[in-house]
């Protein structure tokens, strides 16, 4: 069965509103795979590939732009994305344990790390390259300036680090 729906997710912390889908699925599971695309490293990065050559899987509305140039961002700094279209994130939001107060529009998951939002690939590279006992990075809401959020304002942002009790710490301020 399809309805037309739109969601709305507003992200109370930061005040803005995020994605828009229309005629979609009402009982996609969170493992539902609406669409998916995937893309090798561009050459010039090619050896920048993910970590241990590792697809990023990312999470996002089909509709949304700012989740597409995100995933553009990582493909230009040599990783290798699949992207999987869902109309309603919560159940994957739930599932990788990204409280509230972390969650932007889209979820991406590599090997057994989770990062929530417009996380940069530089800062994704480094905390692959260190392996940190965290359970991921978040950029909460969907602040200006950062990858796929590009415009005519930039705003200062801090790329945090949580671990599966809640506990959040600065990883990277930008």
């Amino acid at each position: 069965m399809r309805v037309k729906w739109i969601a709305v997710i507003v992200l109370a912390s930061a005040g803005v509103v995020a994605c828009k889908s229309e005629t979609q699925s009402a009982y996609a599971s969170p493992d539902a795979q609406t669409t998916a695309q995937t893309a090798s490293p561009t050459a010039a990065g090619a050896e920048l590939a993910s970590a241990d050559g590792e697809v990023v899987k990312v999470y996002k509305d089909p509709n949304c732009g700012c989740c597409a140039k995100w995933v553009d961002h990582m493909r230009e700094n040599g990783f290798t994305v699949e992207t999987i279209d869902m109309p309603n994130l919560s159940m994957i939001k739930q599932k990788y344990g990204i409280g509230a107060n972390l969650q932007s529009c889209h979820t991406s998951v590599i090997g057994d790390y989770t990062f929530e939002g417009h996380v940069p690939a530089d800062v994704i590279r480094k905390m692959l390259d260190e392996k940190p006992d965290i359970a991921g990075l978040a950029v909460p809401g969907m602040p200006m300036g950062s990858p796929g959020m590009e415009g005519a304002t930039r705003e200062r942002y801090d790329v945090l680090t949580f671990d599966r009790a809640g506990r959040t710490s600065v990883y990277a301020q930008r």
